[in-house]
């Protein structure tokens, strides 16, 4: 089976890998050129590894140009495999591959479609959450679910730790779906859209902290942000510092202040108030170390 590989990301190395070690080495491969590196804070470049397994790369910003389409169509590949790319798959794309397009979210469809999944899954608090392949359509993240595994949320889960569940879920479910797709194209199960909840898009400046806060709702917000991502960030005079692990400290009545305040050093780090009365301790941060009793504010 010739199949078309299209991601620029962490994960996608992974998905890529798994193809790879299953006898499975994708024909073609579409990737971001350095120069757009930025697009992705998990930007993993792939064409030296494709190059290396045999497969022609094509680099692109756009994955329904006109010559990326055109690329892909000379290629004739049976099954286009999207993991790892932001921009939604228009129609002249998902015609072009003879079993059609299957994408990954790393979300349980048909909840949390849409942009920032792994954040946005920690800061809603999820219990549980999934991995998910299904084929593209017009909608976003809309079509008929091929596979999908779910797993626990944990208390303390963090961005680096929920993005390893999901890489471990694609290295073992990737080369399955081929494999599925090659015995019975038919296979998906349409999702219900009664059931659909939509993620917005997040940028580095919604990691900005507001102190008035409950303690609770900033922790998770430093778990959310933190690697592979930008981070939670704070001022202290106009001047960032990036929190980027944290743990509770004191409960009400035991520091006096204002939300933000910084309350005491600490043998780990320093204490500040959040909004709610409880007191945080910051463990590791980027930056200077603010002083006792300076007021961190947001961005």
């Amino acid at each position: 089976m010739r199949i078309a590989f299209v991601g620029a990301v962490e994960g996608s190395r992974v998905a890529f890998d798994a193809l790879v070690e299953a006898g499975m080495a994708p024909s073609l491969l579409v990737t971001l050129p350095d120069e757009a590196s930025a697009r992705h804070s998990d930007f993993v470049d792939l064409s030296a590894p494709a190059r290396a397994a045999g497969a022609s790369v094509h680099l692109t910003r756009n994955i329904n140009a006109p010559d990326t389409i055109a690329w892909l169509a000379e290629g004739r590949p049976d099954l286009t495999l999207v993991v790892g790319w932001s921009q939604i798959c228009r129609a002249e794309f998902r015609a072009i591959a003879r079993l059609g397009s299957i994408g990954f979210h790393p979300a349980p469809l048909p909840r949390f479609r849409g942009r920032a999944v792994i954040p946005w899954t920690i800061i809603a608090n999820e219990k549980e959450t999934g991995s998910t392949f299904f084929r593209l359509d017009e909608g976003v993240d809309s079509g008929p679910i091929v596979m999908q595994k779910l797993f626990p949320v944990t208390e303390d889960e963090t961005a680096r730790s929920l993005y390893e569940k999901h890489k471990q879920a694609l290295r073992e479910m990737t080369p399955l779906v081929v494999s599925a797709i090659a015995r019975d194209n038919s296979v998906g199960v349409v999702q219900d859209d009664s059931l659909a909840s939509y993620c917005a898009k997040r940028s580095a400046d919604d990691g900005s902290i507001d102190w008035t806060q409950t303690a609770e709702s900033i922790l998770r917000l430093v778990r959310a942000v933190g690697d592979p991502y930008p981070g939670a960030f704070t001022l202290d005079g106009g001047s960032e510092i990036f929190v980027d692990q944290a743990r509770m400290f004191a409960g009400r009545g035991r520091y006096i202040g204002l939300s933000g305040q910084v309350q005491a050093h600490t043998g780990s780090g320093f204490a500040v108030l959040c909004g709610d009365g409880e007191t945080i301790e910051v463990t590791s941060w980027r930056g200077t170390k603010p002083k006792v009793h300076a007021k961190l504010v947001s961005a």
